[in-house]
């Protein structure tokens, strides 16, 4: 299945839909993350909702340098552990949602990542195990200001402005996040490609790290690296982040007074 979260009538409400799509959505009762939600007997046309981020996370972990290209194209050394640093909720934004270029910067890129959605409370978990606690897979786009990052040393405060985490557009279950193919498109034109079999570090291997340090809730979110080709995006600009089983996440790119 596919899982949306949707403005309707306003309000916001979680749906359903098959991973083959289609037309209608299954309207559900609850939040199917972190907790039961069934059908309340509604289906609506996706022309009748504005989508949104399919969810609203708690924990935003991001993993950096996790593509052997991408650190190659870095010119940075490969971590011995996974480089980890948090990104706020407030970052987020959804499918067709302004990324915002603020006026700190002049070096925003886009980054293509897979993101893992966690279903179950994960504490200590081995990595035979890992899989077990994650709900599904969606889109993630990583965004950072390159020079702000470049100046302090560190990811974090780069990739931390309002905007820098558009999620979407679907959270797909059942997939295996072994053999994902993640693209990016900008302005149409392919920037990204490689295939999660790559990752130095497997979702599973995340997952199980991450908790034993940190104790990982429903809803929370893991991004899981990008591989290379990262670049500048401007205002004008539209990036398409695409993996495979999810769809496609599209943001238009805007400057700002941020």
């Amino acid at each position: 299945m596919i899982y949306v979260r949707f403005e309707w009538r306003d309000s916001v409400r979680y749906g359903r839909m098959p991973s083959s799509g289609g037309t209608r959505v299954e309207v559900l009762t609850g939040d199917p993350i972190r907790g039961s939600a069934v059908p309340d007997g509604r289906a609506v046309g996706v022309e009748e909702v504005r989508m949104l981020a399919p969810l609203v996370p708690g924990k935003i972990i991001a993993v950096g340098r996790n593509y052997g290209d991408h650190i190659a194209e870095t010119g940075m050394g490969a971590p011995v552990v996974p480089r980890l640093f948090f990104k706020p909720p407030s970052s987020v934004i959804g499918p067709a949602e302004s990324i915002v270029c603020p006026r700190q910067s002049h070096q925003v890129e886009h980054e293509a990542e897979v993101a893992v959605v966690i279903g179950r409370t994960a504490r200590n978990v081995a990595s035979e195990q890992a899989l077990d606690h994650v709900f599904g897979y969606t889109c993630a786009n990583d965004v950072t200001a390159r020079d702000i990052q470049k100046a302090d040393g560190q990811p974090s405060w780069a990739k931390a402005f309002d905007s820098f985490c558009p999620l979407g557009p679907v959270i797909a279950t059942g997939l295996d996040p072994t053999g994902l193919d993640v693209s990016c498109h900008v302005n149409g034109a392919l920037t990204q490609h490689a295939n999660t079999s790559l990752m130095l570090t497997s979702v599973a291997d995340l997952v199980a790290y991450i908790s034993a340090a940190v104790t990982l809730d429903p809803g929370d979110v893991i991004l899981t690296g990008t591989p290379a080709g990262v670049g500048p995006i401007t205002p004008g600009d539209e990036v398409a982040v695409t993996v495979a089983g999810v769809g496609t996440l599209r943001n238009p790119v805007v400057s700002g007074a941020q």
